[in-house]
């Protein structure tokens, strides 16, 4: 049984992530592929990121950008409200998620192995001072 629960459950509440933030879970395309995109839009301002991932010929620009505006939006939306013209990308990463793996019959009886790639993306946003 844990001990101190109440407390350590606020302390957790307080030391919480106070930057607008938005996460994506369970995006089917591969983390790797989605590093190549997030590399281009950390640290750049929030209109620049935009701009930037409009014009990016890959898969994963498209759900990059749906969540940037996610972030801007629970940044405008959310107390403390921010003005979007002061935000800029202070994180943003791309982890594993699970993997589907399925099976595709080849020669000889035998089957190959495919792995269907999930990432979870997340993007912090913080204030330019």
């Amino acid at each position: 049984m844990a001990t101190r629960s109440k407390e350590k459950a606020a302390q957790r509440r307080e030391n919480a992530e106070k930057r607008p933030h938005a996460t994506a879970r369970y995006i089917r395309i591969s983390s790797r592929k989605v590093k190549v995109v997030i590399d281009l839009i950390r640290g750049k301002s929030v209109d620049e990121a935009e701009a930037i991932l409009l014009y990016t010929p890959k898969a994963a620009a498209e759900p990059v950008l749906k969540l940037l505006r996610s972030a801007i939006a629970n940044a405008e939306n959310n107390p403390p409200e921010h003005s979007r013209d002061n935000l800029y990308v202070a994180e943003i990463y791309a982890n594993q998620g699970p993997t589907l793996k399925r099976y595709r019959p080849r020669a000889r009886g035998s089957a190959f192995h495919i792995r269907k790639r999930t990432s979870h993306i997340t993007v912090i946003l913080d204030e330019k001072e």
